[in-house]
């Protein structure tokens, strides 16, 4: 009896092992797992491509939901974990710099996005995230997003502009109406064909022309993708619009409802402002 007992801990021992279980598997908490994937400084003056600080801002927004879990996670290379974290997420946001770029970096990293993509896994990207200076990396990304900006005749602009909201009723801009803002909005993007699976969320006029700046598309794999090409600017993290937009734009990626009595965006000054150099 004593060497059945043996003999049955090291069958259990072996199969541990070569199911790959073990203490650095994720724990299950039966919540939504989002990401909120950002990055370190890139270079830009300080005040503008802020991604870490940004994340933090839309993770302390989203603690008002007891159903979702979100994790802020620093992307910065090699991101040797990413694939693992992809596998047992449900959804992301990402806020790093060229993200279209840094996506195909890693061919690992790329064939996980296109996992979390095949199992409807919802995806957020907030400007620079969904960018690229190389045109080789768009194709890959435009096909989990929706959207890039990027190549040689990638178009952007700093301005002053009134943000339109063309379908105030859509979950997404819900209780948001046209603002004036001050950003860099990428635009002439390149989306996905045809075109017209894409649903224009926010609009502005640039180069004389109604540019769509936010979209949300409904991916044939089921799942859900959201962008925004503004927030260049940290401070407009402090336009209730943008957070209103950002946290709506979680929600319904996820397929989670939005509380009845609204969303609380109020943000404590310590996260909205960023530390003196």
């Amino acid at each position: 009896m004593r060497h059945s007992r043996l003999h049955l801990c090291l069958v259990a021992a072996l199969l541990v092992a070569a199911t790959g279980c073990g203490a650095e598997e994720p724990a299950d908490s039966g919540k939504t797992r989002l990401l909120l994937i950002g990055q370190g400084p890139d270079g830009h003056p300080p005040g503008t491509h802020e991604f870490l600080p940004g994340v933090r801002i839309l993770n302390h927004c989203l603690n008002q939901f007891p159903d979702l879990e979100a994790v802020v996670v620093a992307a910065d290379e090699p991101w040797s974990e990413g694939p693992a974290l992809l596998d047992s997420a449900d959804g992301l946001v990402l806020f790093v710099s060229q993200g279209a770029k840094w996506l195909s970096n890693d061919p690992e990293r790329l064939a996980a996005m296109q996992r979390f993509a095949r199992k409807g896994g919802a995806m957020v990207v907030l400007h620079w995230g969904m960018g690229t200076v190389e045109a080789k990396n768009i194709a890959a990304f435009v096909k989990l997003f929706g959207g890039c900006h990027g190549g040689p005749d990638r178009k952007h602009d700093t301005l002053e502009v009134t943000a339109r909201i063309p379908a105030p009723n859509h979950p997404v801009t819900r209780g948001i109406t046209d603002f004036t803002v001050h950003d860099e909005f990428y635009y002439r993007l390149k989306f996905v064909q045809p075109i017209s699976s894409i649903f224009p969320l926010v609009q502005a006029d640039i180069e004389e022309k109604r540019e769509t700046v936010a979209w949300a598309w409904e991916r044939g794999d089921g799942g859900r993708s959201f962008g925004f090409s503004g927030l260049h600017f940290h401070r407009n993290w402090r336009l209730e619009p943008y957070r209103r937009l950002a946290v709506q734009a979680v929600l319904w990626a996820l397929r989670l409802p939005a509380p009845e009595e609204g969303v609380d965006l109020e943000v404590p000054e310590e996260l909205l402002s960023l530390p003196s150099s």
